[in-house]
């Protein structure tokens, strides 16, 4: 892929990021003053749910999906890297389903026996009918990716923001005039409407896409083939996503438990982690736009420089790379130092985010580095290494959270996260020093 396309392609994915994540800031705003921070908590416990259960049915589908087509495409075999979409879609979709029906009629025994918070039981329900739909329109977005397509993408994904927003918004309204409580399911109930909206466009999209191409979804060559090739690197990719999101997801469920033996009660420690996830946190990760979006544009590139034996070209992608996100990282660090607390109180009325927002500023050098240095890795092949690097980071975190948070409170996890990040850099900067890295083609290193 020629620089100009791959930069058109990250300045689209991070204009509509920052439109999607500025949308969103208002929305968490929104969200934090009609349920309130302990709200806030309850809605952001079941999200690891929700990405476990899609990193099982979409993520490492999708990956294989932009890695295959992008490798076809560079080659010149536009049927086959639809087919490689096809067959991957369709697999992830009966998935997804399956999943979707598991938890929406067992919701009782994942708010009580996993999340240990009843209260989650109708956002189970209702985030569940959502799984197909994300696995839908995450699929269609891998096959852009993969033939350097990001106009379609970007501009789903602030739709999809918009259409959170404003469902969530109407529903509220709706309320209020009924004079009925209101509760964290307007959260829910606004993502599944998103998701399902979202869906329906993007398939349109793509159906016009196959019908100017001439392309038919039914007649695939090789079928059984074609899924091999794709579970070949899927498999390695899920298991590793399973993985980081199993240990993530119990980390989640442990702060809460670990913030009572700090000495806060139940409230307290669910008002803790919703301001921490709810306010604080996405303030950091708002820069990640960019990062975000050259992640994305970097697996297929980096996959079609491996499968064209580039490899002179990707050793100069990742210099300018780590440059680039060091540089962006230091300036985000020195900006949340110097205004977090003015953040915190200005945005969202929380002298506590403010103090959260300050004291997260030291990761984002490390953060954003490693957004796109996992890309690379994964678009070389390389997930198995990931996965090892990764385990490492969660298994910092997962220290931190058993036995600081009790002496330290909150601010124990967020050493945590530091240290964690820190140690994610060095280790994929070792990885992929021109000493220790073959970057010959290779299918995928495993596990």
């Amino acid at each position: 892929m020629s620089k100009k396309v791959f930069i058109r392609g990250t300045l689209l994915l991070t204009f509509s990021g920052l439109i999607s994540r500025l949308i969103g800031f208002f929305y968490r705003i929104f969200l934090s003053r009609i349920i309130g921070a302990q709200g806030l908590g309850i809605y952001q416990l079941v999200f690891p749910l929700q990405t476990f259960i899609l990193a099982i049915c979409a993520s490492g589908i999708q990956t294989a999906i932009s890695r295959l087509a992008a490798s076809e495409e560079a080659l010149g075999n536009h049927k086959k890297a639809c087919d490689y979409f096809i067959a991957g879609t369709f697999f992830s979709l009966i998935m997804s389903i399956g999943f979707s029906a598991l938890l929406y009629f067992h919701a009782d025994f994942w708010a009580c026996e996993i999340l240990k918070e009843p209260r989650t039981y109708s956002l189970i329900r209702m985030l569940s009918l959502s799984f197909p739909f994300s696995t839908l329109h995450s699929c269609i977005n891998s096959y852009y990716f993969a033939r350097k397509k990001a106009l379609l993408p970007a501009a789903i994904q602030i739709l999809e923001q918009a259409v959170r927003v404003g469902s969530s918004y109407v529903l509220y309204l709706i309320l209020i005039s009924k004079k009925i409580n209101i509760t964290p399911l307007i959260a829910v109930f606004g993502t599944l409407i998103s998701e399902m909206i979202a869906s329906v466009v993007s398939l349109f999209f793509i159906s016009m896409h196959f019908k100017d191409i001439h392309y038919s979804p039914f007649r695939l060559s090789k079928p059984i083939l074609l899924l091999k090739n794709t579970f070949k690197i899927s498999v390695p990719l899920t298991l590793n996503k399973i993985l980081l999101t199993l240990l993530s997801s119990i980390e989640v469920i442990l702060i809460p438990t670990r913030l009572k033996l700090a000495g806060l009660s139940s409230h307290e420690a669910l008002s803790v982690y919703g301001i921490f996830t709810g306010m604080a946190l996405p303030m950091i990760l708002f820069p990640a736009a960019l990062t975000n979006s050259a992640a994305v544009m970097l697996l297929p590139s980096v996959s079609q420089l491996q499968a064209l034996g580039n490899s002179q070209k990707i050793r100069q992608v990742i210099s300018q790379i780590f440059k680039y996100c060091i540089a962006l990282g230091l300036l985000c660090m020195a900006g949340f130092l110097l205004f977090g607390q003015f953040m915190g109180n200005f945005l969202f009325h929380s002298p506590t985010a403010g103090l959260y927002i300050r004291t997260l500023a030291f990761i984002c050098p490390f953060l954003y580095l490693n957004t796109t240095l996992t890309s690379v890795l994964n678009g070389l092949g390389r997930s198995g290494l990931c996965l090892i690097h990764s385990v490492i980071s969660i298994m910092i975190r997962m220290i931190f959270v058993i036995f600081m948070i009790p002496v330290l409170g909150i601010k124990g996890y967020f050493y945590g996260i530091l240290l964690g990040e820190l140690v994610l850099t060095v280790l994929h900067v070792f990885a992929l020093s021109e000493k220790h890295f073959n970057y010959r083609h290779s299918d995928s290193d495993g596990l």
